[in-house]
């Protein structure tokens, strides 16, 4: 029930974040969807190529995984883990990456604790998981 905002408005605070992330394939991800033609490209990859299965949300931003940020994208808020939690914020386990990441022949799998730290996939971190 949390309202989605867009990765230009995570910017805000977490430009490393975002500079990092925009150089990734789920950054690309609609991009690349749109540019295949095996499988073609329809409303159906929206899923998992664009955030909130939105064209409005290209990509797989930050929002994707972390959860809608409109109730919890305030500092404020932020600041405080649990609070952001009860506002939305999601933090990615691997339940996150097998929403699309399936063994299907289209996508295929990941392992999250293998790619937490893979900038080229992810992004940069803050502070990294598990550290």
């Amino acid at each position: 029930d949390h309202a989605y905002v867009g990765a230009a408005k995570c910017k805000m605070c977490h430009k490393v974040q975002y500079s990092s992330w925009e150089a990734t394939t789920h950054a690309k991800a609609l991009e690349d969807a749109k540019a295949s033609t095996d499988p073609a490209f329809s409303a159906d990859c929206l899923q998992c190529h664009a955030t909130n299965a939105s064209e409005e949300f290209a990509g797989v931003q930050c929002e994707a995984c972390h959860g809608p940020g409109g109730d919890y994208k305030k500092m404020s808020i932020m600041k405080d883990r649990e609070t952001a939690m009860a506002n939305g914020l999601i933090i990615p386990t691997q339940a996150t990456c097998d929403g699309c990441h399936k063994d299907d022949g289209h996508s295929k799998p990941v392992v999250y604790a293998d790619n937490v730290n893979n900038k080229a996939a992810i992004h940069e971190f803050k502070n990294p998981p598990g550290e």
